[in-house]
């Protein structure tokens, strides 16, 4: 990978395994916009970046940002320095996965900061991504901090020390039903030092989901999403109905529960599973998999 010093920006050259479509639209981040040019602007680590990828050149332009930033934040951030070629290599021995990761070719599972993600997946159950980045949108708006970029203000996703000593009717302010109470009560007990989200990232898979789900609003698979998007625990197994569709309609070939699927992810992936499940995500979703 080549860095090369544009005007507001950087240019990567020879970057492979990068699509910005499929990076920003297969279900693990929130705020990311498309633009009429094809481009993605979002905010991540209280920034706001505009990202235009160039699959079939090996181009990503990254606007906004400098290679100070570009090596401090998304360089770690858009997970630059993991080995894709052969997570793919491994993962195509199955020839469902091998044609899933022809579908999402370039997808990345970001390295996301743990309190946004927490919240925002609070937000995910039972929902669909236009709402939820919705109710994220506004959770900014009123407790984030303004960010002008281009003719537009971006908010910061709130802070812990702001959201932990809301009151419920300003969270209610994000319309997100019973999901508000589940934020209130969260960010307070995290707040409060109930659960260290930077300490139990540090522990082993089955003891950090332990931790998550004493949190309100924090079940099996919101936990498991938290883990894989940013706290690099990859061989979390998050499962959803599509993961749960495409999972029994390839592999098990009956109904089962959500625990027989995350075991036989479990063993049939490896250290790898949470890199299949973005790939058979992605892939049954747009696919319409029933």
């Amino acid at each position: 990978m080549r860095i090369i010093e544009i005007d507001n920006g950087i240019q990567l050259e020879e970057i492979e395994h990068f699509d910005a479509k499929h990076i920003f639209e297969c279900g693990q981040c929130f705020r990311w916009s498309k633009e009429a040019d094809g481009s993605y602007t979002g905010v991540a680590y209280g920034k706001v970046i505009n990202v235009k990828s160039d699959y079939s050149n090996e181009r990503v332009v990254l606007k906004n940002t400098n290679k100070d930033d570009f090596e401090k934040i998304w360089y770690h951030y858009f997970d630059l320095g993991r080995d894709y070629s052969s997570i793919q290599e491994e993962l195509s021995k199955d020839d469902i996965l091998k044609a899933a990761i022809e579908y999402g070719k370039g997808i990345r599972i970001l390295n996301q900061e743990p309190w946004e993600m927490l919240i925002s997946f609070i937000l995910s159950a039972n929902n669909n991504i236009p709402r939820i980045s919705k109710s994220i949108d506004v959770l900014a708006q009123v407790f984030g901090e303004p960010i002008p970029y281009l003719d537009k203000i971006y908010y910061s996703f709130p802070a812990l020390d702001k959201l932990g000593q809301a009151e419920i009717d300003q969270i209610d302010l994000c319309k997100a039903g019973y999901r508000c109470k589940y934020i209130y009560q969260t960010a307070r007990l995290i707040k409060q030092g109930e659960v260290n989200l930077e300490s139990i990232s540090k522990l082993s898979m089955e003891t950090t989901k332990k931790e998550l789900l004493k949190l309100t609003g924090v079940g099996p698979k919101v936990a498991d999403c938290i883990m894989l998007f940013s706290m690099q625990k990859h061989e979390a197994y998050p499962v959803d109905v599509w993961v749960k569709r495409v999972t029994e309609h390839f592999y098990i070939h009956q109904d089962v529960s959500m625990k027989e699927i995350q075991e036989f992810a479990k063993t049939k992936f490896g250290k790898l599973a949470g890199f299949a499940q973005q790939y058979l995500f992605y892939f049954a979703r747009d696919q319409k998999i029933k």
